[in-house]
């Protein structure tokens, strides 16, 4: 299921190969893979996300978060936002990592972290295992 955060950025849980396509026509215009390869056996690879993405027309930027969110992590979220030129779609497992790591990129962006609590709680994820970083 796919969750609005803000006018520029949507979150999920895994995606498909075959889904990209319908994402493009949904104004993505880039992937950012929160999901390191090799969580679940029956996961996608990002490689193979990758190659549906650049067969669609749309970029990718994987950024793994394995244990936690580091500030490599939300700096590479923050460039992607940024560099897109249309919407985002960040995923993950759930879509929870992606949601914690946009928050985080948000607030350091200076967005009020009332709106970024409102925004997750909308997409069904609580922020307060990063409360200490926003």
């Amino acid at each position: 299921m796919i969750r609005q955060l803000d006018a520029k950025t949507l979150v999920s849980g895994q995606i498909a190969p075959a889904q990209v396509a319908e994402l493009k026509a949904q104004g993505v215009t880039m992937i950012v893979n929160n999901r390191p390869d090799g969580e679940d056996p029956d996961q996608p690879t990002g490689l193979e996300i990758e190659q549906a993405a650049e067969r669609a027309g749309i970029a990718y930027r994987a950024i793994p978060i394995r244990r936690g969110i580091g500030p490599a992590d939300v700096e590479s979220m923050h460039q992607a936002i940024e560099a897109a030129d249309g919407k985002v779609l960040a995923y993950c497992r759930s879509g929870t990592r992606s949601t914690l790591a946009w928050a985080v990129a948000r607030r350091r962006q200076g967005a009020g972290k009332q709106e970024l609590e409102e925004a997750a709680a909308r997409a069904g994820v609580d922020l307060a295992p990063i409360a200490h970083l926003l």
